[in-house]
């Protein structure tokens, strides 16, 4: 069973930094391409950010150069380390395999001005 828990969310004000987690389990995860995705209160999702198995990176134009996504194969665990944030990064962020619907909970990221 695929399971995913993320985690790191919080309140920071403009221009601070975040560092979002999540746990991967019941899947093979070194063999799995892995995106970050959000959503706005109130508005759909919204792709962020992507890791291919093979450690490639590709990001939303909307937040390339501020955030990063990283793997750790050895500890199952997704990374997305969030800096420069802006109000409009507010929003629930979520992690997925990317050749599926399945996502955790969320965490919430809240950015205030």
């Amino acid at each position: 069973e695929v399971q995913l828990v993320e985690s790191g969310g919080g309140l920071v004000q403009t221009g601070g930094s975040l560092r979002l987690s999540c746990a991967a389990s019941g899947f093979t995860f070194s063999n799995s391409d892995m995106i970050w995705i959000r959503q706005p209160l109130g508005k759909g999702l919204e792709w962020v950010a992507a890791i291919d198995r093979r450690y490639g990176t590709s990001y939303a134009d909307s937040v390339q150069g501020r955030f990063t996504v990283s793997r750790d194969n050895a500890e199952n665990m997704l990374y997305l380390q969030l800096n420069t944030l802006k109000t409009e990064d507010t929003g629930m962020y979520y992690c997925k395999k990317s050749d599926s619907s399945i996502r955790g909970p969320g965490t919430q990221v809240t950015v205030s001005s």
